[in-house]
């Protein structure tokens, strides 16, 4: 196994985690989803973005509106359902175990 494939599989572990938290602070559009992972230093692709959305929708996790764009298509906005937002909760919870685990472990 490379390096590259475990850094992959590391991100991709955490990028439902990171798609919901930004969801969590206010609705948005896919792009603007993207822009904030990029920012975070989690580059991911439409590709894989729009078919993680999909999914999580179909759990009920996520809920869109349409808004008409003056720049172009109506824009598809997502957000968190209250499902979602427990689900998040959950995951926080974990996030927060293994982070302590984790850094339990490298520190000794």
């Amino acid at each position: 196994m490379s390096l590259e494939n475990t850094q992959a599989q590391m991100r991709k572990g955490i990028l439902e985690f990171c798609i919901l938290s930004i969801l969590e602070k206010q609705e948005a559009y896919p792009s603007e989803i993207l822009d904030r992972l990029k920012d975070a230093k989690l580059i991911v692709v439409e590709g894989t973005l729009y078919p993680l959305l999909t999914r999580l929708k179909n759990m009920e996790l996520l809920a869109y509106r349409w808004e008409e764009s003056n720049s172009g298509p109506p824009r598809k906005y997502y957000c968190l359902t209250n499902m979602g937002k427990t689900f998040l909760e959950e995951l926080q919870g974990t996030w927060n175990e293994l982070n302590k685990a984790v850094t339990k472990i490298i520190k000794n």
